[in-house]
C-alpha cells in the first residue's frame, strides 16, 4: 500500500520533527478537554436557545412559526460552512507553529464570538442589523471550532501512550460533550425558571455571556500545556504550505469525508435535532424535550472512554461498523417510535447515543492515524470540516425544512442512507489500532 493509502511513510525527517509522547500526559488530557468543553459549550448554547434567538433576531410572519425557526438553523448551517476554513488555517497553524499556538488561538476566537452572540441587539431595536451581528458572530465560532477539532485531535492522541490512542481520542466526545451537557442543563433550567417573555427578552444571552467568561479560563489551562509538535523545519525542510495535505495525500483527505459523512449527520440528529424534531413531530413540550436530551448525553459522556478502551483491545473497524451499520438498521424505527410521551423521547436518545459511540467514541484516533504527522492538523481540518459542514450542519435545516413541506418522513430515511454509505469505507478502512502513530 502506498503512502498516500496508509499516511505513514512520511520518512524519517517527519519522524524526527516530533517529540515521543509528553511526560505527563493526564495533564495533557486535562488541557485539551477543559478548553474542548468551553468551547463547545458556546456553540452548542446556540443549538439549544434556537427557537428564542429567532423570536428575537427574525422577523415574525404572520400565520408561519416555522419562518424565524428556519432562519435561525439557517444562520446555524452558515457558522458550520465556516468550519473548512477554520480547519485549514488553525491546522496549517497547529502544522507550522504548534498545537498548543493554535489551540490558544481557537478558544479565544470563540470567547471573542460568544460575547458577540449575548450582545446581539433585538430586530425591534436595530431591524436588519440584528441578523448580520448574529451571521458574523456565528461565522467567527464556526472558524473557531473548525480549527479546534485540527488541532485537538492532533493533540490528543499525540499525547497518548502506547495503546492508549483510541481511549485518548475518546476524551475529544467526553469533552464536547460535557460542554453540550453543560449548554443543555443551562438551556433547560433557564427555561423551568424563568417566564416565557424574560426567556424571550434577556434569558437566553446569560449561556453566552458565561461562555466568554469561561473562554478566558480554558485560555488559561490550555497555555500550561506540553507541545507535541517540534514546530521547526527538519533537515532543510520547509514547514507545510497551506494545502500540501491535500495536494501530496488526496486519497486520504477523501478517506477523512467517507468516515466522517454517516456519523456527523447521525451525531448532529441526535445531539442537536432530536429536541426539535420531536417538539414539531410529536408536540412534546419543550422542557421535556431538552430534559432528555441532557440525561441522555450524560449517558453518552459516560460511555466514550468504555468505546475508546474497547477499540484499543479489539480495533477501530468493530467499533466503526456497529455504528454505521446499527443506524442503517434502526434509525426510522426508532424515530417512528416517538409518541409524544417523554419516556420514549428519552428511551430512543438513549439507544441512538448508544450506537453513536462506535463512531464518536475512535474517530479522533482514526483520522489522526491516516495522515503523517508533518500535516497531520490541516490534513484532518479541512476535510473533516467540510464533511461537516455539508451534513451536520444542514441537518436541522433539512429536518425543519421537510417538516414544513409536509414530508417528515423522509428525514429518518436520508440519515439511514448516509450511514449505510460510510459503512461501505469502514468496511474497507485498514485497521491501525495496534500500529505505532507516525510520529
Amino acid at each position: 500500500m502506498t503512502e498516500i493509502e496508509t499516511g505513514s511513510g512520511s520518512g524519517t525527517e517527519d519522524a524526527a520533527s516530533t517529540p515521543s509522547p509528553p511526560r505527563r500526559p493526564l495533564r495533557q488530557l486535562l488541557a485539551a478537554s477543559v478548553g474542548n468543553a468551553v468551547e463547545w459549550y458556546d456553540w452548542y448554547a446556540y443549538t439549544f436557545l434556537a427557537t428564542h434567538i429567532a423570536r428575537q433576531v427574525f422577523p415574525s410572519h404572520a400565520g408561519d412559526s416555522l419562518v424565524p425557526l428556519l432562519s435561525t438553523f439557517a444562520v446555524f448551517a452558515v457558522g458550520f460552512f465556516m468550519r473548512p476554513v477554520g480547519g485549514l488555517l488553525m491546522g496549517a497553524i497547529a502544522d507550522r507553529r504548534g498545537r498548543r499556538t493554535a489551540l490558544t488561538v481557537t478558544i479565544l476566537l470563540m470567547g471573542g464570538s460568544s460575547l458577540l452572540v449575548g450582545l446581539t441587539p433585538a430586530y425591534t431595536a436595530v431591524g436588519v442589523l440584528s441578523p448580520v451581528v448574529l451571521v458574523a458572530a456565528r461565522l467567527l465560532q464556526g472558524l473557531s471550532v473548525g480549527g479546534e477539532f485540527a488541532a485537538s485531535t492532533t493533540f490528543l492522541v499525540e499525547s497518548a501512550g502506547p495503546g492508549r490512542r483510541g481511549l485518548f481520542s475518546s476524551f475529544q466526545y467526553v469533552s464536547t460533550s460535557i460542554g453540550q451537557l453543560a449548554a443543555s442543563g443551562l438551556a433547560a433550567l433557564l427555561v423551568a425558571r424563568l417566564p416565557e417573555d424574560a426567556m424571550n427578552g434577556w434569558g437566553w444571552r446569560v449561556p453566552f455571556l458565561l461562555g466568554a467568561v469561561l473562554s478566558l479560563a480554558g485560555f488559561w489551562i490550555r497555555r500550561g500545556a506540553e507541545e507535541t509538535l517540534a514546530a521547526r523545519p527538519v533537515g532543510g525542510r520547509p514547514r507545510p504550505g497551506l494545502f500540501d495535505a491535500l495536494r501530496h495525500h488526496p486519497r486520504a483527505s477523501l478517506l477523512i469525508a467517507g468516515i466522517t459523512a454517516g456519523g456527523t449527520l447521525a451525531y448532529y440528529t441526535w445531539t442537536s435535532y432530536l429536541p426539535t424534531y420531536a417538539e414539531l413531530e410529536t408536540g412534546i413540550a419543550k422542557g421535556d424535550a431538552l430534559l432528555a436530551g441532557t440525561l441522555s448525553l450524560a449517558l453518552f459522556t459516560l460511555l466514550q472512554p468504555v468505546g475508546g478502551l474497547l477499540s484499543d483491545r479489539f480495533g477501530r473497524k468493530p467499533c466503526l461498523l456497529f455504528f454505521g451499520l446499527g443506524f442503517a438498521l434502526l434509525v426510522v424505527p426508532l424515530l417512528r417510535a416517538l409518541d409524544g410521551s417523554f419516556g420514549s423521547l428519552l428511551l430512543v436518545q438513549c439507544a441512538g447515543m448508544v450506537l453513536l459511540t462506535g463512531f464518536t467514541s475512535v474517530s479522533a484516533a482514526v483520522n489522526a492515524e491516516v495522515f503523517p504527522a508533518r500535516v497531520r492538523a490541516a490534513g484532518i481540518g479541512f476535510p473533516y470540516s467540510l464533511t461537516v459542514a455539508l451534513f451536520g450542519g444542514t441537518a436541522p435545516y433539512i429536518g425543519t425544512l421537510l417538516q414544513e413541506l409536509g414530508r417528515p418522513g423522509l428525514f429518518p430515511w436520508y440519515v439511514a442512507v448516509l450511514c449505510l454509505c460510510s459503512s461501505a469505507v469502514y468496511l474497507r478502512l485498514p485497521e491501525r489500532a495496534h500500529e505505532p502513530l507516525d510520529r
